[in-house]
C-alpha cells in the first residue's frame, strides 16, 4: 500500500502547497498555539533532541496540517504523511515506521479513524521506539521486536473525543485550534492574494474573510472563485461589491451560511418545528451522511448560534429562525 512521502524542500505548484507557509513567522492566528509550538521546537533543537508527540485537533481546514508542515521544516526533518483510514494492519503502520531516519516527522491526518489493532501497535513506539510485529499464526506464532529511530508522531483529528485514553495520554503536546475571526482571515487572504497576483481591496478582502466560515481553507477557496468573477467580470480587480456579488453567485449568505445549510435549517424548522431533532433523522432528511454534517457543518452553526445540541437532539435557536423572518412559534404552528 503507497503512502504518501513529502520532502520539504521539493517543489510544488499545487495550490494548497503554494500558500501554505512553511514558516511559523508567516502562519497567521492561533497566536498562543503557534507560540508554544516554536517555543518546543527551539528548545528540542537546543539539546539536540526529538520534539515530543503533537496532538492537533480542531474543525478542518484551521491548519493542522500546516503547523505539521511548519514543525517539520523548523526541526529541519523531513515529514511522511499518510491518514487513519489508509492503515489497514500493523505491517503498514511497520513499514511508515520503520522508514523513519531520527527526528522525523510522521503525520497523521484524521488518526481517530485508525483501527483499534493498529493503535496499540503505536504505543510502545511512541514511548519506547520499538515495535513487536506477531508473525504467523496459531502454535507457529511468535512475537518480533523491530528498533526504530526516535521520531516525533503528529497526529490531527477533527474529532479529538473519538481518540482513546490510552492514545491521547501518550502525546506530550496537545493543542486545540479555534475558528479564526474576520481580522485575521482578512490578513490571510491579502496575504494569499499577493502569493497569486490577484488585486484586491481591503473591503474585498473584509468581504470573503466575513463570509469564510472562520477557516482559512475556505477562505482561500472563495478568493480563487472571487478572482474567475473579477477576472470575467470586473477587470481582475476585487473589489468589496465584486467579492459581494461573487459570493451571492456561489449562494453564499452574509453570516457565511451555504446551500446545505440553510438546508438543514429549513429541514429542522418545517419538518420538525425546530427540533430537537436526532441527527440520524436530519441526515435522512437533507439527504447528507450523518458524519458530514456532524463534523462539517454543524460546528460552525453551534459556533454562530445558529442550532444547540440537547440531550434530545439538535435544536433551531432564534437566530435560526430569524434568518428565515419566523419566529419559533411559526413553525410550531405550521405542522399542526
Amino acid at each position: 500500500m503507497e503512502h504518501t512521502v513529502t520532502t520539504l524542500n521539493r517543489p510544488d505548484q499545487d495550490f494548497d502547497i503554494k500558500l501554505r507557509p512553511s514558516r511559523f513567522a508567516d502562519f497567521t492566528g492561533q497566536e498562543k498555539i503557534k507560540e508554544r509550538l516554536e517555543l518546543f521546537v527551539q528548545a528540542a533543537k537546543a539539546r539536540s533532541d526529538v520534539l515530543d508527540h503533537a496532538l492537533l485537533s480542531g474543525p478542518p481546514g484551521l491548519g493542522k496540517t500546516t503547523l505539521a508542515y511548519i514543525i517539520a521544516e523548523s526541526m529541519g526533518a523531513n515529514i511522511k504523511c499518510t491518514s487513519g483510514p489508509v492503515i489497514d494492519k500493523p505491517g503498514d503502520l511497520a513499514g511508515l515506521l520503520t522508514g523513519l531516519e531520527r527526528g522525523d516527522v510522521l503525520f497523521i491526518d484524521e488518526i481517530h479513524r485508525m483501527q483499534k489493532s493498529v493503535e496499540e501497535y503505536l504505543y510502545s513506539a511512541m514511548e519506547d521506539f520499538v515495535i513487536d510485529i506477531v508473525i504467523d499464526q496459531g502454535p507457529n506464532a511468535r512475537s518480533v521486536r523491530l528498533n526504530i529511530q526516535p521520531f516525533t508522531l503528529i497526529g490531527a483529528t477533527t474529532r479529538s473525543g473519538l481518540l482513546s485514553a490510552p492514545m491521547r495520554s501518550r502525546f506530550g503536546l496537545v493543542n486545540r485550534l479555534d475558528y479564526y475571526d474576520a481580522a485575521t482571515l482578512k490578513t490571510i487572504i491579502e496575504r494569499s492574494a499577493r502569493i497569486l497576483n490577484v488585486d484586491i481591496e481591503p473591503g474585498g478582502a473584509l468581504e470573503i474573510a466575513r463570509r469564510s466560515r472562520g477557516t482559512p481553507r475556505i477562505a482561500n477557496n472563495l478568493l480563487r472563485r472571487a478572482r474567475d468573477y473579477a477576472q470575467i467580470k470586473a477587470d481582475n480587480i476585487i473589489t468589496a461589491d465584486v467579492a459581494a456579488k461573487a459570493l451571492a453567485l456561489l449562494e453564499i449568505d452574509e453570516s457565511g451560511l451555504d446551500e446545505m445549510d440553510k438546508r438543514i435549517l429549513q429541514t429542522m424548522i418545517e419538518k420538525f418545528a425546530g427540533g430537537p431533532v436526532g441527527l440520524s433523522s436530519l441526515s435522512v432528511s437533507v439527504g447528507e451522511e450523518a458524519d458530514t454534517i456532524e463534523e462539517v457543518y454543524e460546528p460552525y452553526l453551534i459556533q454562530e448560534g445558529f442550532i444547540k445540541r440537547t440531550p434530545q437532539g439538535r435544536v433551531v435557536l432564534p437566530r435560526g429562525f430569524d434568518l428565515f423572518g419566523l419566529k419559533p412559534g411559526d413553525a410550531q404552528q405550521n405542522l399542526l
